[in-house]
C-alpha cells in the first residue's frame, strides 16, 4: 500500500503492507532511527513522535494511518544544522544520561512547550508521565525543559 505524509518537513511517500506499525515505517523504511523501539505497548515513550501536532506513541498506530499526516521525530528538530533549545537544553541539564529514552521526552516536551510556553513543574510531570527514563533522569529532565521554556521565550522576545 503507498502511504504518503510529510516527515520532518519532507513529503514523502512510501510503500509497505498495511498491517506493520507506524513505528515499523519510520525505522525500517525510512531510516528515521531517532524513533526508538521500547515496549511496544505504547507504556514507555520511546517512540513519541508528534503526529499533526500532537505527542503519539508510533508503536500504537498502523502506518495507514499517516495518510496526510505532517510528523515530526527527533531528527526533525534541528533546523538549518542548529540544535533545538531543547535538545541544547538537554544537553546543558545532562538530562541524557544512556540516551535511549531523550527522542521521545524531547518530542513530549517541544509538544507541551508549544501548547504552554511557560508551564509549571507540575504540569511538566504530567506531560512526562507517558516516558519512562529507566536511569531516573527525571530532577535533570524536569530541568532541562524548564531551561528549553526560557530559551524559547527568550528567542521569541529577541525575534519579536
Amino acid at each position: 500500500m503507498r502511504i504518503r505524509f510529510t516527515l520532518n518537513g519532507r513529503r514523502v511517500e512510501v510503500d509497505a503492507p498495511p498491517h506493520i506499525t507506524l513505528l515499523e515505517l519510520l525505522r525500517n523504511y525510512l531510516r528515521t532511527t531517532g524513533v526508538k523501539r521500547g515496549c511496544e505497548t505504547g507504556e514507555c515513550g520511546a517512540c513519541t513522535i508528534l503526529m499533526d501536532g500532537k505527542p503519539v506513541n508510533s508503536c500504537l498506530i498502523l502506518a495507514p494511518m499517516a495518510e496526510g499526516a505532517e510528523i515530526v521525530t527527533v531528527e526533525g528538530l534541528a533546523e538549518d544544522g542548529r540544535l533545538h533549545p531543547i535538545q541544547e537544553a538537554f544537553i546543558e541539564e545532562n538530562a541524557l544520561q544512556c540516551g535511549y529514552c531523550t527522542p521521545g521526552f524531547l518530542i513530549t516536551a517541544k509538544a507541551l512547550l508549544d501548547r504552554v510556553p511557560e508551564p509549571s513543574v507540575e504540569l511538566i510531570k504530567d506531560a512526562l508521565t507517558g516516558n519512562i527514563c529507566r536511569c531516573g533522569a527525571y530532577r535533570m529532565i524536569i530541568s532541562a525543559v524548564l531551561r528549553a521554556s526560557e530559551k524559547m521565550r527568550t528567542t521569541s522576545a529577541s525575534q519579536g
